[in-house]
């Protein structure tokens, strides 16, 4: 069997502004079961870059252990990529941060990845603000070791092997509002009509955003018992209204009537367009959002969509004053200022 992409493409592929196809942001073929959830996904990212009209070569995908961290394999294969220690994503896509602001950074990771030994790198790097993407793949299973519940499994479920689950579950959405995210959202792999809309939304938020995406596990987590299978996420998912988003790049002409639509106009001038939403829900007031999760979980839902957006975000490089200028383009001078700059260093700590 082969794994190599045919090198041929049909010549009339729709290409975006810099004249790239979609094919220029695939990967390798995927090796992941058939089925799973994962690879659409990637599809969905792949669909949110070429769209977008991103370079490739601008995006640093980052990841960890798990067939998650699996995956950036399958995508942007022009890109920057790191796969790193299991659970130390977040620490690895900092430095990389630190050192180079000029790259949109995607961090992939799954719930063992984030929800289990991973938990406290993600703790810190939401309440950093970090400017990055945060997509974690979650199956509530850890399927690279066949199956075992994860720390996102909820309480009851049951995975292939039958046994149900006797604790409850860490909900990734709810905990990041409370360590203070600015953007937080959550879909379901099987629905690329709202995650690709809320994928692009996050690649042009200025900070941390996070977006949990339900993504069954045909393997090992796909059954009747299972709260993270296919049927179940399609019948209880309830949805905070259905949204697009318009480049900046765009002519926006579109109307809607008063009351229905809530239009956001992000850092880098795009536009979010939210259609519909709930009365009870505000997605750009922390405590509604809260609020919101908490309802829907205590319904047995699951609340998808976009549930909160900070619109003044400050990211980490905002916070500390950093060069705007990325580390690996500083020269010696600006380096090593000379023995003059030293000296007055040092008669102002006199």
């Amino acid at each position: 069997m082969s794994y190599k992409l045919p090198a041929f493409r049909h010549p009339d592929l729709p290409v975006n502004d810099l004249g790239y196809t979609r094919a220029d942001y695939e990967g390798s073929i995927s090796t992941l079961c058939a089925g799973c959830g994962h690879d659409s996904i990637n599809g969905a990212i792949v669909r949110a870059c070429h769209e977008l009209s991103l370079e490739p070569h601008k995006i640093a995908k980052l990841s960890g252990i798990g067939c998650s961290s699996k995956a950036p394999t399958y995508f942007l294969g022009k890109s920057h990529g790191f796969n790193s220690v299991h659970g130390r994503m977040p620490s690895v896509a900092t430095g990389a941060a630190m050192a180079n602001r000029d790259l949109m950074y995607l961090g992939v990771s799954g719930d063992g990845d984030t929800a289990s030994i991973g938990m406290g790198q993600f703790a810190h790097v939401v309440r950093r603000n970090l400017n990055m993407v945060y997509i974690v793949m979650n199956n509530g299973c850890y399927g690279l070791t066949k199956g075992q519940d994860s720390a996102t499994a909820d309480e009851g479920s049951a995975s292939k092997k039958g046994d149900p689950n006797l604790f409850g579950a860490i909900d990734l959405p709810g905990l990041a509002l409370q360590l203070g995210a600015t953007f937080v959202a959550r879909s379901f792999s099987g629905d690329k009509d709202q995650l690709v809309p809320l994928i692009k939304a996050a690649m042009s938020h200025r900070g941390f955003a996070l977006i949990d995406v339900i993504s069954p596990c045909v393997t090992f987590n796909n059954n009747p018992g299972s709260t993270k299978s296919y049927e179940f996420v399609r019948e209880h998912a309830e949805a905070t209204g259905t949204m697009d988003f318009v480049p900046m790049r765009d002519e926006i002409t579109t109307r809607y009537q008063a009351g229905s639509m809530h239009e956001v106009t992000l850092h880098d001038g795009s536009v979010l367009h939210l259609h519909k939403m709930s009365d009870t829900h505000d997605p750009f007031d922390r405590g509604s959002a809260i609020h919101a999760v908490e309802q829907s979980r205590a319904k047995g839902e699951i609340l998808t969509g976009l549930v909160y957006m900070n619109k003044d975000s400050t990211e980490l490089h905002e916070v500390l004053q950093t060069s705007q200028r990325p580390l690996n383009a500083l020269d010696e001078s600006d380096l090593c200022p000379g023995s003059k700059m030293l000296d007055n260093i040092n008669a102002s700590l006199r």
